[in-house]
């Protein structure tokens, strides 16, 4: 007679594994904190565990050196960047307006999540020819709206460094421009990529002021 035997049971996280994850947690938040108020600045690993509160050692446990958290604290700042954008736009069906509601999602950071606008802001240039967060998503709105024939885009990859250099730019002016409406701004800004990529004033203002659900 043959038995079945029962699956092992998974092993269960222990404390030291969950205090490890706290400890990197906790670094990757500090040079997120550090990367929005300086950029990627010439700060000290002793610097950092300061603002992390954990101890100067724990450090090279989780990183071999400050490049590598600082690398680490960017791409996840893009990935929650993407998800958020995915997450509200998820419901349109038009991708004119999707491409058009993730410029303005993009655009209001700086008023729903400054830490996260001033990062991009910073670190957001090289990153446009990533296969990872803002640069990936906008490169799949692209080509799903000129699949669709609704935006001309011509060079996927030229299409890409010309939104997200005007993307980068309207952050870089709210930035030192805090008495400007970022809504008016971002609307402006869908606007005018829609009308490069072929929809005429018209349609592009009405896609552009559309109802904009809130980010997550």
């Amino acid at each position: 007679m043959s038995t079945t035997e029962e699956p092992a049971p998974a092993p269960r996280e222990n404390r030291l594994d969950r205090r490890k994850a706290r400890t990197r947690a906790a670094l990757v938040a500090a040079a997120g904190r550090l990367l929005a108020e300086q950029g990627r600045a010439e700060v000290s690993i002793q610097e950092i565990t300061d603002a992390a509160d954990v101890g100067f050692g724990s450090f090279y446990n989780h990183f071999k050196d400050k490049n590598e958290l600082f690398d680490a604290a960017i791409a996840e700042t893009l990935a929650e960047h993407a998800r958020l954008v995915e997450q509200a736009t998820a419901p349109l069906r038009d991708p004119a307006e999707v491409f058009a509601a993730s410029l303005r999602l993009t655009g209001r950071l700086r008023r729903s999540h400054p830490q996260m606008a001033r990062i991009l802001l910073h670190t957001g240039l090289p990153y446009l020819t990533s296969d990872q967060g803002m640069a990936f998503h906008a490169l799949r709105d692209l080509r799903a709206a000129d699949a669709a024939d609704r935006l001309d885009i011509g060079d996927p990859q030229v299409a890409l460094a010309c939104t997200g250099g005007a993307l980068l730019g309207m952050l870089q002016l709210l930035d030192a421009r805090p008495d400007l409406d970022v809504d008016a701004a971002a609307c402006q800004l869908a606007v005018n990529l829609l009308r490069m990529f072929g929809l005429d004033r018209e349609e592009a203002h009405r896609i552009a002021t559309r109802p904009l659900p809130a980010l997550p």
